[in-house]
Order: structure tokens, then C-alpha cells, then sequence
């Protein structure tokens, strides 16, 4: 079954294809371009979140680390560990009672010195033998000889964080150097304190700014989470955070900003702000789909804007069709009904474009019709009484110069061009070299596919000038050539050559009553087309009777053409005909 498409169903087609080119098109781009801005600016948000929460949380820590090295410095607390140390084993329980007073003031003005801000929650003092020289709580006669905050306090200052039943305690511990002491010597004692993070937690527990989904939370270097999350419980050092933020921090130390599944297992947008020499990363992120929420309403706006446009322009399309389908369909009918045979028909089409061009001249030319069978009706007798004389001829000899001109080659020219090509070329050449011939009063009898007949009427013979004249037009046609190949350039033709043949003799002459064309034919003509044959390309070949009339001429020289065929059958000689060339004598 096929399906055809009118002239308004194509115009539909054609409008409703190309808006939803354009609009597909201007839709993918808006889309990327929104999509690539929104995840730059969510980016941008996101590092700066990370930087300045990182750099809050950075000057948190290290001002603890500085603190707690305020107190390890202080002269008295270094007097007291140095003495504590060098206490015998029986007496170091009453020695122990006996400064836990200065160790007390001390403290006291330590805290008051900073603030209580900081919340301090234990200080233990320890000497480089494990033992505990003070503490306020916790059990006083512990052996921190082999715990590990212990161990690592001897070589450096740090920050870590423990597990309690309410969440987590921070933990900072500092070495103890004597008072004297130079670079390298070891340390005399480890102030362990442990503080409230209430401070820092705060810097997560701000969620402004991160909207419906976002969090910030830190993570140990043991890949285990040190704060609340928004969407879990209990997970301080519960949940297991292995993500490729926290790889990239710990295993490279390098910040990372980009799309990655996070300890949910949900695709989320986040940036990770690395702090591996305090043992955490911060990250800050957001849920993939809050970040492309506004991705998604703008491609739905995309989509119902394109409906919406898409419905409105196949409307247009439908009414523009119309109002061009209507004419058309009127100049159909007017068509129809003049072809069979109802000539009065006019359309009168009004629309002020081409329509109404095409329709005034539809209208032309129904009028013609109209008026051309009128006037052969008129004439249709006459035809029928010259019907009978139309193929009649008269018949009348007489003695002319009879030339043709013909074309080389003109298959093998003719093969390589178009139709158009071949009549414009057969245009071209016969008209130049019936140009010429008319210039020196010659008559065009007609011309036969590539080739030009031409003549001189009734020549008298004893006439020169008469001779010369026609020599003079075959030797132009032939000094032409140059000018000819101009022409055919100039219309992207491909060059060509041709040929002249001129003979004398008696020829018949018929004339139709019904053409004011003249034809010839007869053994001269025969003979003309013959030696045409034998004449050499862009020359100019006469018969024997012409040289016989001509040879007495100046100015010219004869070239017998040895064509032992013609002698034989016809007993007739051909001349090649060529201008006298002198040298600077004046000389042949």
C-alpha cells in the first residue's frame, strides 16, 4: 500500500522535522552548558566548604598541640618531672602526695591562662619511666610504659581521637623536655590530656550551605569516621569509610573533587580536604541527585517548551500550506478542464506572489489556446486545398559553386558530451562559419548533421572577382580557426577541426510552394561531399572543374592531392588550395 503525500502534509513534514532539528539541537546545548556551569559552581562550593572547614578544623588541632606544648614547657611542671624521676622506689608514693599540689596549682594556671574553652577533661603527667606523677581522674598508679599514646608521645606531638560511651574524647600529647635540654636529648616525661570536641564538632554539625543532602565529616587514617553523620547513628569509629577521597588522601595525599560512591553506597559530588600529617581527611559532599536536580527541571522545561513550540509551528505549517495549496489546487482543476478541451476557463488567482505570476500566465495561455484553435479552425480549409500541392516540387538546373564544410572527428568529440553540450556545440560552429559565408554572399542551403552546405548561385565563370570572392570566403573560413577555438573556450567546449570542399557544376534546384528553402542536389553535390573526405584537417580542397576556372587566379597555388582511387574510378583530380607565401624578395 503506498502512502502519498501531498503538497501540505510535505510543508508539515518538512516544518515539523526542522524544529525538531533546531530545537533537539539548541536543547543538547543548553542542556551541557547548564550541566558543565552547575557542576563548576557545585564544585566551587564544595572546595571552598572543604577548604574552610579544613583550615577551621587544621587551626582547631594544631591550636590544641600548641596548648598542650604551653604546659609541657612550663618551668615548674619540667622542675617537677625532673625530681619525680630521680625519686627512689620507696619513697616515690610519699613524693608523689607531696607535689600533687604544685602539679594542681599548675594546671589550674595553665587553664587560666588559655581559657577554659579548650575543655579540659584529664591531664596526666608521666615520667620517661611510665609512671604517673599526676592525674585528675582516672586511676592515679597505672603504668603507661607500654601504651601506645605513651610510646609515640616520647618522639613527637600529636592528636588522636578515642571511643567513649558518649562518642569520642580527643586526645593531645606532648613530650617533656628539661629545662636545659639541647636538641637530640631525650625527654623527661608525656603530658596526655584529653579534651571535649565539642568545638570541633560544631564545624560539622554547620550544614549550611549543603543543602537538603549534604554533610561534612572526618575520617582517621585507619579509614574509620570520627563525627555524627546526617543519615546514621552511632557511627563514630563504628563506620567504615573507604572511599576514593579518603584513598587518595592517605595513600597519595592529594585532595579530591569528582563523583565517587560514598560509605552509603549512593553516587555523591564531594571534596575531600587531606590533613595526613594529623592522622584525618575532611569531606564535604552531596548527593548526585540534588546536584542535577535542576538539571533534570530544566530538561523538562526543555522538553514541554519544545512540545509546546513543535505544536505551534505544525499549526502555522498547516495554515501556510493552505493558503498556497488552494491556488495550486484551483490551477489543477483549470488544467484538467482545459485539456479536455474546455478552452474558456480562467483562474484570476490574487495572492501577490508567484502564484499569481503563474496563474496570469496560465491565464496567457489558455487565452492563446483559445485564440490559435479559432484561427486554425479559420484555416482548416485552406490547409485541405494546399494539402494535395504541398509534395509537389519544381524542378529547374543551373550552374553553381557548391561548398561544403565539415567537422573532424565529431564522434569521438561528440561521445564525451552531454546533449546540452553537443547542441551548443553544433550551435556554436555552424553559425560562425554561416556568419562568414553570408559576409562574402554566399547562400546557406542547410546544414546536414556536423556539416554546412553552402553555395554560390549561378556563377559566371569569366568573371575574376566573381572566383576570387569565393576562394577568399573558403580560405576565411579556414583562417578562422583561431577565432572559432576562442568561442569554444569561452563556453567550456573541447577544441575541433574541420574541413572544406568546394566543386562546380550543374546542379538541380527544387522548390516547395509551401517553404521559401531552396534545396539543391545532383551529381555535383555527390561529388562535393566526396572530396570533403580526402581534404586534410583546417584545409580548403577544390575539384577539377574549379581549378580549371581558377588556376589563372594570383596570389594562390594549387596542390594536386594524389588520390590514385579517384583517378582510376572517376578519372578526377583533386587540389589542395593555399595562399602564395613570398619571401622578403617578394619572391615564391
Amino acid at each position: 500500500m503506498s502512502i502519498s503525500f501531498n503538497l501540505s502534509k510535505k510543508l508539515i513534514f518538512l516544518v515539523l522535522i526542522v524544529s525538531v532539528i533546531v530545537l533537539s539541537i539548541t536543547g543538547f546545548l543548553s542542556f551541557n552548558y547548564a550541566d558543565q556551569i552547575l557542576k563548576d559552581r557545585a564544585g566551587d562550593q564544595l572546595i571552598g566548604e572543604s577548604t574552610v572547614r579544613g583550615e577551621t578544623l587544621r587551626l582547631l588541632l594544631e591550636s590544641r598541640i600548641e596548648q598542650n606544648n604551653i604546659l609541657a614547657s612550663d618551668p615548674m611542671i619540667q622542675l617537677l618531672i625532673s625530681q619525680m624521676n630521680d625519686v627512689p622506689e620507696n619513697e616515690f608514693k610519699e613524693i608523689k602526695e607531696n607535689n600533687r599540689r604544685d602539679f594542681l596549682i599548675q594546671i589550674q594556671a595553665f587553664q587560666e591562662l588559655i581559657g577554659f574553652s579548650i575543655g579540659f577533661e584529664d591531664v596526666k603527667i608521666i615520667g620517661n619511666n611510665g609512671k604517673v606523677f599526676f592525674s585528675l581522674v582516672g586511676d592515679p598508679n597505672k603504668d603507661f610504659l607500654e601504651n601506645s599514646f605513651f610510646q609515640r608521645g616520647l618522639k613527637e606531638s600529636f592528636i588522636e581521637f578515642e571511643p567513649t560511651e558518649s562518642g569520642k574524647k580527643m586526645v593531645v600529647v606532648s613530650p617533656v623536655y628539661a629545662n636545659e635540654s639541647k636538641k637530640g636529648d631525650d625527654p623527661i616525661g608525656v603530658i596526655i590530656s584529653r579534651m571535649r570536641t565539642a568545638a570541633i564538632d560544631s564545624v560539622f554539625l554547620n550544614r549550611s550551605g549543603l543543602g537538603e543532602t549534604g554533610e561534612s565529616y572526618i575520617v582517621s587514617d585507619k579509614f574509620l569516621m570520627l563525627s555524627e553523620s546526617r543519615f546514621y547513628e552511632d557511627v563514630v569509629f563504628n563506620q567504615k569509610v573507604d572511599t576514593l577521597s579518603v584513598q587518595k588522601c592517605f595513600n597519595e595525599g592529594e585532595n579530591y573533587l569528582g563523583f565517587y560512591e560514598d560509605y552509603r553506597n549512593i553516587l555523591i559530588y564531594g571534596s575531600s580536604y587531606c590533613a595526613d600529617d594529623l592522622g584525618i581527611v575532611l569531606l564535604v559532599e552531596i548527593d548526585k541527585s540534588e546536584v542535577e536536580k535542576p538539571i533534570d527541571i530544566l530538561q523538562e522545561r526543555i522538553l514541554q517548551t519544545g512540545v509546546v513550540i513543535t505544536i505551534i509551528m505544525g499549526i502555522v505549517a498547516f495554515l501556510i500550506s493552505k493558503s498556497i495549496s488552494r491556488p495550486l489546487i484551483k490551477l489543477k482543476i483549470a488544467a484538467n478542464k482545459i485539456s479536455s478541451g474546455n478552452f474558456d476557463v480562467r483562474t484570476s488567482i490574487k495572492t501577490g506572489d508567484e502564484i499569481e505570476e503563474l496563474s496570469n500566465a496560465f491565464d496567457s495561455m489558455a487565452q492563446k489556446l483559445q485564440e490559435s484553435l479559432i484561427e486554425i479552425k479559420q484555416k482548416e480549409e485552406v490547409i485541405k486545398q494546399l494539402k494535395g500541392n504541398m509534395l509537389k516540387f519544381s524542378q529547374r538546373e543551373q550552374n553553381d559553386c557548391v561548398g561544403v564544410v565539415d567537422m573532424s572527428d565529431s564522434t569521438r568529440i561528440t561521445s564525451k558530451l552531454s546533449d546540452q553540450d553537443i547542441t551548443k556545440l553544433y550551435e556554436i560552429f555552424l553559425n560562425f562559419m554561416a556568419k562568414i559565408i553570408q559576409e562574402y554572399k554566399g547562400q546557406v542551403v542547410k546544414n546536414i548533421g556536423d556539416a554546412l552546405m553552402f553555395r554560390f548561385a549561378n556563377v559566371d565563370i569569366k568573371d575574376d572577382a566573381i572566383l576570387k570572392n569565393i576562394v577568399e570566403c573558403c580560405l576565411s573560413m579556414i583562417e578562422s580557426h583561431g577565432k572559432l577555438q576562442e568561442k569554444l573556450k569561452d563556453a567550456n567546449l573541447p577544441r575541433l577541426d574541420y574541413k572544406i570542399s568546394l566543386t562546380y557544376g550543374s546542379v538541380k534546384v527544387a522548390e516547395s510552394i509551401t517553404s521559401n528553402i531552396s534545396d539543391i542536389f545532383g551529381p555535383t553535390v555527390n561529388r562535393c561531399f566526396k572530396i570533403n573526405s580526402l581534404c586534410p584537417r583546417n584545409s580548403f580542397v577544390i575539384g577539377e572543374n574549379m581549378y580549371k576556372m581558377v588556376k589563372k587566379l594570383t596570389g594562390y597555388e594549387f596542390i594536386e592531392l594524389c588520390v590514385i582511387e579517384l583517378k582510376q574510378k572517376y578519372d578526377y583530380n583533386v587540389f589542395e588550395v593555399r595562399r602564395t607565401v613570398l619571401d622578403g624578395f617578394g619572391r615564391r
